[in-house]
């Protein structure tokens, strides 16, 4: 069972562990596997004046397919552990994994 993320009818609520600063290639902000009870997920973005947080909303809205508003940060705004509501998706959460070579996870 994945402990990373958690389903409430169309809400998803998940556990990120965010690595802000990173230097990233082409594809920009990316999902690197699990991390623990969380999804690792690099961040070109610092963390200073929630920049890194508003890159991962931005993130998770289009992975989601829900307009930025349906995506809130529930707690670790200034952690690198931090948990996410996203609200009316039809995506799984599971198919964030799906990019992710096995090397990564």
């Amino acid at each position: 069972m994945a402990h990373w993320f958690r389903m409430d009818g169309s809400t998803v609520f998940l556990s990120l562990h965010a690595q802000p600063g990173a230097r990233l290639g082409k594809d920009g902000t990316s999902i690197q596997g699990l991390h623990g009870d969380a999804l690792k997920i690099r961040v070109a973005a610092l963390p200073v004046d929630g920049r890194a947080n508003e890159e991962i909303m931005r993130f998770l809205a289009e992975k989601f397919d829900v307009p930025l508003k349906s995506i809130s940060i529930l707690g670790g705004a200034s952690s690198r552990l931090k948990r996410f509501q996203i609200v009316g998706s039809r995506i799984r959460a599971e198919s964030l994994l799906d990019a992710v070579s096995p090397a990564q996870s």
